[in-house]
């Protein structure tokens, strides 16, 4: 694969985004560790929200409220340069980078699923009610299933700002795409200035989280749909 890319573009050139594509794949590790774990924390947390238990709820709430507040770029300080400092003990930087981005994504997973069940009418909650169920068979067999539908496109959605925050991780030194293409655009070797390097980046960031921008708008277009919703096209028109 590396030669295919060198007959391309030249040994150096073709180096370089070999390098490049390779370290994606470290991004892409990353980014699915940090939706898988931030998934499962955040239907903990939508639970959480959701069930009649005040205590719980504001726990939950607290833990969301916490998380979104502090900038992801702080968690990353605090859990791969803060935490090794003050209590004098070696984190790697992938645990710092997936616990942060785990935290990050659990919050804000856990908003989005919350208000896809409070957007189901209180009346599906009383007909579940009416025909005997108790809140926890209501809300698997009657609420989550027309949840599920409302939450799929801003989670997909979600997806890209997981992607754009592990551009952040190389502050850690976290071997991910960015941390590879600051280094070459540092390196001070000819053709490799960094006007070069990171439209080269940008390029593989872009080439990660275009399909998913679009996949998420398509996701919501047919959701419209079927719910009877004509989706609004925007036209801009000249002067």
């Amino acid at each position: 694969m590396k030669s295919f890319f060198q007959g391309i573009f030249g040994e150096f050139y073709g180096n370089i985004i070999w390098t490049l594509i390779d370290a994606t794949q470290w991004t892409i590790y990353l980014s699915l560790t940090a939706f898988i774990g931030g998934g499962i924390i955040g239907f903990l947390l939508t639970m959480g929200r959701v069930i009649p238990n005040t205590v719980v709820n504001r726990l939950c709430a607290v833990y969301v409220w916490l998380f979104q507040s502090i900038p992801l770029l702080m968690l990353l300080f605090l859990t791969g340069l803060g935490i090794p400092v003050f209590f004098k003990i070696d984190v790697p930087a992938w645990v710092a980078a997936t616990v942060s981005l785990t935290l990050f994504t659990s919050a804000y997973l856990a908003e989005v699923w919350r208000g896809s069940v409070e957007a189901i009418p209180e009346g599906q909650w009383e007909s579940g009610r009416a025909l005997g169920l108790n809140f926890w068979n209501c809300l698997r067999l009657v609420v989550a299933p027309q949840a599920l539908r409302i939450a799929t496109p801003p989670t997909v959605g979600f997806m890209v700002q997981i992607i754009k925050g592990t551009s952040l991780v190389y502050i850690i030194d976290y071997n991910d795409v960015m941390r590879w293409g600051k280094k070459i655009a540092n390196a001070q070797l000819e053709g490799a200035e960094p006007f070069v390097i990171f439209p080269m980046v940008a390029l593989i960031y872009f080439s990660l989280c275009f399909p998913l921008s679009y996949y998420s708008r398509r996701l919501e277009k047919k959701l419209l749909l079927q719910r009877g919703i004509e989706p609004v096209s925007y036209v801009t028109q000249g002067a």
